[in-house]
């Protein structure tokens, strides 16, 4: 079998059914560009139809390949800037060791996180330490991988509380066109996920989720058809009647435009339906 997924990645095809092609209330807009020296630019503005609120993010990237070196620069609209230094497969192949630092200039207040992560045939295991003079929170997961079978175990651990805040385990199996994924978060919330690649053009997904101490489960479908090569259209469903749909065309190389509308079934004529509107431009 090949490198496991992350914690964070078990059961990302089915999330990415639910999730991309959307862009319910914003406006929103994305371009990459990269200069001639291979320094990579990432710019995103993004405009919430109902608080008019804009947010954007500006980042830059440089990758020092002979070292294994990733320079990372972030600046938001909130005028928080973050910087991020990446080593990977140089100390042992597998291993990426990554410091991330974050200052606002407004309130002063910094912050930073050591990060490494290693990955191999049947394993892939992560620690994350938030740096905090009170006492370090340490973040962990590990994923083991064997034959399509998929086992991983992520935690939290506050040092300045002295006590586990975060205890979460996942089970699934994964094969080319089917994947199947079960979790339990803090041994109260339970939930899972079905994805299937019923064809080159249709892709499905169905989720299900139940808190311990409520009677409702949260469930929903969604579905993707890839029209041609360069138009896509989703949708989805859940059980409380919000229904989302979304068109995703290719206007041309390095030029994508997504329309995505929510309509909720148990108020048609109420109003409160959202629209949204993206661009995404790549050179």
């Amino acid at each position: 079998m090949a490198v496991p997924p992350t914690y964070a990645d078990l059961g990302k095809s089915a999330k990415d059914i639910f999730n991309k092609g959307y862009g319910f209330g914003l406006v929103k807009l994305d371009v990459k560009t990269k200069s001639s020296s291979g320094v990579e630019f990432k710019t995103s503005g993004s405009s919430n139809v109902d608080t008019s609120k804009v947010n954007g993010t500006l980042e830059t990237k440089y990758k020092w390949a002979e070292y294994g070196l990733t320079f990372t620069e972030k600046w938001t609209t909130e005028n928080t800037l973050g910087t991020e230094i990446c080593v990977e497969d140089q100390i042992t192949k597998g291993l990426k060791l990554t410091f991330d630092t974050t200052f606002s200039p407004n309130t002063g207040k910094k912050s930073g996180k050591v990060k490494t992560a290693y990955k191999r045939e049947y394993l892939n295991a992560g620690v994350d330490v938030d740096l905090d003079f009170a006492g370090p929170t340490i973040h962990g997961a590990a994923v083991a991988g064997y034959e399509g079978w998929l086992a991983g175990y992520q935690m939290t651990f506050d040092s300045a509380k002295s006590r586990m805040t975060r205890s979460n385990f996942s089970v699934g199996y994964k094969t080319g066109d089917f994947q199947l994924h079960t979790n339990i978060n803090d041994g109260s919330e339970f939930g899972g996920s079905i994805y299937q690649k019923v064809n080159d053009q249709l892709e499905t997904a169905v989720n299900l989720a139940w808190t311990a101490g409520s009677n409702g489960t949260r469930f929903g479908i969604a579905a993707k058809y890839q029209l041609d090569s360069s138009a896509a259209i989703s949708a989805k469903v859940n059980n409380s009647s919000l229904v989302g749909v979304g068109y995703t065309q290719t206007l041309r190389p390095g030029m994508k435009l997504t329309l995505s509308a929510l309509v909720d079934g148990k108020n048609i004529n109420a109003g409160g339906h959202k629209l949204g509107l993206g661009l995404e431009l790549e050179a």
